[in-house]
């Protein structure tokens, strides 16, 4: 016998957050630079919505999509031949939205030093395969 209470109808049973993380890693070469030979910070705004919506997904069981980005700072410039790793979790979930939490870091691909770092923090809403409407999440 247990003595969890019953689940309201319709509600989808929860999963933990660590078995949604993920890392996505680039290279990034001279197509990703601007005229200054940094990269671009639209294409490291791109790696962490990518990073963002594969938890969203993989969390939700199905598409979701970018509804907000609270903030994208971008403390030290990253550069032709950096190796960027961009790590995103789940840091929690409603019944229709999530919040997933990024953290970018580069580091030179032939040095040993710390890498640089920034942070963003993404809403996510689920979407239905069909219909492209929203749909609930786990939480």
């Amino acid at each position: 016998m247990t003595d969890q209470a019953p689940r309201p109808e319709g509600d989808i049973p929860g999963k933990p957050t660590a078995a949604s993380r993920t890392t996505l890693s680039h290279i990034m070469t001279g197509n990703d630079t601007n005229l200054l030979g940094t990269v671009h910070g639209g294409v490291i705004m791109k790696l962490v919505d990518d990073a963002a919506g594969a938890v969203a997904g993989r969390h939700s069981g199905g598409p979701a999509v970018t509804a907000s980005m609270d903030e994208m700072v971008f403390l030290e410039p990253v550069r032709v031949g950096d190796l960027v790793h961009v790590r995103a979790q789940v840091n929690w979930t409603g019944r229709s939205s999530m919040e997933v939490g990024v953290r970018v870091m580069a580091e030179r691909w032939n040095e040993s030093t710390p890498p640089s770092r920034s942070a963003a923090r993404i809403w996510c809403s689920p979407r239905s395969t069909r219909t492209a409407s929203r749909a609930p999440y786990r939480r």
